[in-house]
Formats: C-alpha cells, sequence, structure tokens
C-alpha cells in the first residue's frame, strides 16, 4: 500500500518529496541517494532531483516503500 503526500502547492520536486518521506534528511543527500539508487516515477527511473511531482504521480524507492502524490485542491 502507497502511503499519501499530500501538497498544498501545485507540484513537489522529487528531491523535497524523499526529504518529506523521510526517505533523505537534506538535498545533497537526495542528490546522492538519486545517484545511488534507483527511484521510480509512474514506473520509469528517474534520477532529477528537481523532477516535479503532481497529484496522482507515484513514486518508488528500492526499500519497496510507495509514495502517491495528493492534492489539496490548491490550484491558481
Amino acid at each position: 500500500m502507497a502511503e499519501e503526500i499530500n501538497i498544498q502547492t501545485p507540484y513537489i520536486t522529487l528531491g523535497q518529496l524523499l526529504k518529506q518521506a523521510s526517505v533523505t534528511e537534506t538535498g545533497g543527500q537526495a542528490k546522492w541517494y538519486l545517484r545511488e539508487n534507483t527511484v521510480l516515477v509512474n514506473q520509469e527511473p528517474d534520477d532529477r532531483r528537481g523532477r516535479k511531482l503532481y497529484p496522482g504521480d507515484v513514486v518508488a524507492v528500492p526499500t519497496g516503500e510507495r509514495f502517491v502524490i495528493n492534492g489539496m485542491g490548491a490550484t491558481d
């Protein structure tokens, strides 16, 4: 089962998600983590910590954890 990550903005970056989900502690660690591990975004490998994630996107990390981006209706 995937953990829901609620956002109040139109998107969150992959680096921010890794930090918010406690996969990494800092942005610098996220950069290293993405170089050393295969992270899947919507079942496709992605190593860009600046990758924009929108509501409905699914991120899977090597530990088996999955995260689903859930928007809170904040749009402009």
